[in-house]
C-alpha cells in the first residue's frame, strides 16, 4: 500500500468533512476492547511507555512550582495523545490491510458490516 503526498492530503481533508466518521465511529466502538487490546501491546511492543516515560511523569509531580508543574503534566498528556493517536491511526492501517488481503476472519467482517448496510 503506497500513496504519494497529494493523495494522503486529499483523503485528510475528505475525512475533515462533517458527519464522515460517523460509521466508523460507530464501527470502531462496536469491536473498542479488541482494538485497545492492539493499541496498548503496540505501545508496549514499540517501548513508547517504558521507564524513560516513567521518569518522565515523575519529574513532572516532582516540580516544587505549581505552575511549572502544570505545564509538564499537560505537556506529558498531549505528547501522550499525539503518540496514542499515531501508533492508532498504524494499527488502523494494518486493520486496513489485513480486512484487506483475505485473510481469514476477514470475510466474517466484511459479512457483518454489509448486513448492517
Amino acid at each position: 500500500m503506497s500513496f504519494s503526498q497529494p493523495q494522503l492530503e486529499a483523503a485528510i481533508a475528505a475525512l475533515s468533512e462533517p458527519g464522515r466518521l460517523t460509521d466508523a465511529q460507530s464501527l470502531v466502538a462496536s469491536v473498542a476492547p479488541g482494538l485497545e487490546r492492539v493499541l496498548v501491546s503496540a505501545l508496549h511492543e514499540g517501548g513508547w511507555f517504558d521507564a524513560a516515560h516513567d521518569a518522565a511523569v515523575k519529574e513532572a509531580v516532582r516540580t516544587a512550582d505549581a505552575e511549572t508543574r502544570l505545564v509538564a503534566v499537560r505537556t506529558l498528556f498531549a505528547e501522550e495523545a499525539r503518540l496514542t493517536m499515531l501508533v492508532g491511526v498504524a494499527v488502523g492501517l494494518e486493520l486496513a490491510r489485513e480486512l484487506g488481503s483475505g485473510a481469514p476472519g476477514a470475510g466474517a467482517v466484511t459479512q457483518t458490516t454489509k448486513l448492517e448496510d
